[in-house]
């Protein structure tokens, strides 16, 4: 499918952020939107207050990270998450507690904690927040690597099309420890969430059409230096160009979001 093709046109209730310099999407507006500069700062990572003491405790960065951005989306959208489907989108999970079990399995005793191991797994994230707000709804965690974003936009956008409903796209990512992180590196958590509808209602913010792009032409940057580095540097950064625009930046042309090498998405905001 070439540029030209039909899309899909989504319409957004709600959205999350969370990210250096970025606290949540209501403090971040006016950053992204241009009219106040973007100070990067080291993110920091608030409880997930829905979760049970015992678990809040327990729960690692990459969860606490997802959550925060998923639970900010809710609220503006007014929607019970209950009767959410969703989309996990990160292109490496939860890496802390990857690393402390690989840690384990080269002691002489590799007794490994079923609890690290439970939030290890790649949809640790999606399972604590369906848990936490007692959906029974289908949800799909999956990854791409560097095209994780467009990867979980792509889904959830062909999902809220064939199913009416409306849906939570969260993607975030969350850096490994040493020595993973050497062999690939994050300068810090960034994550956002998107809650897509198939129509327009009270609470909806804009509405944009998205298709596959086969063209060749380079991913849209951020007018900001600092937060272009943030979106060549973490995978699910690489929503910013799209949140930018929907904060009300300047829009200089249809916006190309990184995907897959030979293909891209093109988004054309209403």
């Amino acid at each position: 499918m070439t540029k030209e093709a039909t899309g899909l046109t989504l319409w957004v209730q709600g959205i999350g952020l969370v990210g250096p310099g970025l606290t949540s999407w209501a403090s971040a507006r006016e950053v992204l939107a241009g009219t106040r500069p973007h100070v990067s700062a080291p993110t920091v990572l608030a409880p997930p207050l829905r979760l049970p003491p015992a678990e809040r405790r327990r729960a690692g960065a990459a969860v606490k990270l997802a959550l925060a951005i998923a639970d900010e989306a809710v609220a503006q959208a007014g929607i019970d998450p209950a009767t959410l489907a969703t989309v996990f989108a990160s292109s490496r999970g939860e890496g802390i507690n990857c690393h402390a079990l690989c840690e384990t399995l080269a002691t002489p005793a590799p007794m490994v904690s079923p609890t690290r191991f439970t939030n290890s797994v790649h949809n640790a994230a999606a399972g604590c927040w369906h848990i936490a707000v007692a959906s029974r709804a289908a949800s799909t965690s999956l990854c791409a690597h560097d095209g994780s974003f467009g990867a979980g936009l792509l889904e959830a956008a062909t999902s809220v099309r064939l199913s009416g409903e409306p849906m939570l796209l969260v993607a975030s990512d969350s850096p490994y420890p040493e020595p993973l992180h050497a062999t690939r590196p994050l300068p810090d958590h960034f994550g956002c969430a998107l809650l897509l509808a198939p129509a327009p209602n009270a609470h909806t913010l804009a509405s944009f059409t998205l298709t596959l792009d086969t063209s060749g032409d380079a991913a849209t940057a951020c007018d900001s230096a600092s937060l272009d580095a943030l979106r060549r540097a973490i995978p699910a950064a690489a929503a910013l160009p799209l949140l930018a625009a929907l904060a009300g930046a300047p829009l200089h042309a249809p916006l190309v979001i990184d995907y897959l090498p030979q293909l891209r998405l093109r988004i054309a905001l209403a």
